[in-house]
């Protein structure tokens, strides 16, 4: 099957719309689908050659154009190319100048200015990469949050989306073979969170993981006694801390973000 393409278009950077073309992958089979994001449109040239594009590849597109002209353009071209275009902001932009009464400010990237509420963000997402999978355990004493678990109960995606809110979130894997170091310990003003998942859901996530890597799905990793093993483990690992934990199988990234969120307030 050819690669089929969402084109993201913005004249800011455009995480709202990558962000909603995301949420929308996640409702469909989409292997074979991917995102390509062009920021900072200025000119009506580049809005031309982007559904030019689209129209070429068979993809459609997202935009958040605040600029009516881009966005008026943005139609039209997706009309004369047949391209399918979705305005992520103008239809909510209008329902506010119908109801209040008011008129935007048609400045770009008003979403992401650059304020403190900005840099927090930025620091919480650098510290959620430099932290990640338990690569620096210095980093379970300086985060807000900890997660705990089993390979591939969610952790990393999940430290990545609590840092966009500005949480720095640092995450550690829990192995039989690997003890918890010393950092791993309650403490005020820190959160630690335990992650866990059904055997069978892990199972069926392990098993396809391998088959993405090229691996033989015999492989231990993906084993059921391997897996019942881990969870044991970690239980007694959550249970010994006392810390709140969370069944994360068939759990939205967004749903278990929240209840930690929740915890936190």
């Amino acid at each position: 099957m050819s690669e089929q393409i969402i084109y993201v278009c913005s004249d800011a950077v455009g995480e709202t719309a990558e962000a909603v073309a995301k949420a929308t992958l996640r409702q469909f089979a989409s292997d074979h689908v991917k995102i390509k994001r062009f920021g900072h449109v200025k000119t009506e040239e580049e809005v031309i050659q982007i559904v030019a594009e689209a129209a070429r590849t068979g993809g459609f597109i997202s935009y958040t154009l605040v600029q009516p002209e881009l966005r008026e353009l943005m139609k039209e071209e997706s009309f004369r190319w047949g391209v399918r275009a979705v305005d992520v902001m103008g239809p909510m932009m209008q329902a506010f100048v119908d109801t209040f009464g008011s008129s935007p400010k048609r400045k770009p990237g008003l979403l992401h200015s650059i304020d403190d509420d900005y840099y927090r963000r930025m620091d919480a997402i650098e510290f959620a990469v430099k932290y990640d999978d338990g690569k620096d355990a210095r980093g379970l004493m300086q985060a807000q949050v900890v997660l705990i678990g089993v390979s591939r109960t969610s952790k990393t995606p999940l430290s990545i989306f609590l840092s966009h809110k500005g949480i720095k979130t640092a995450n550690l894997p829990l192995m039989p073979e690997v003890r918890p170091p010393a950092e791993l310990v309650p403490a005020p003003g820190r959160l630690i969170v335990g992650l866990t998942m059904q055997p069978e859901h892990l199972l069926h996530i392990r098993t396809e993981r391998l088959k993405t890597l090229g691996l033989p799905e015999s492989a231990q990793y993906a084993s059921k006694e391997r897996i019942m093993e881990e969870l044991a483990y970690a239980s007694s690992v959550m249970e010994a801390l006392g810390c709140p934990v969370i069944d994360v199988t068939n759990r939205a990234i967004e749903e278990t973000a929240g209840l930690i969120i929740e915890q936190l307030s």
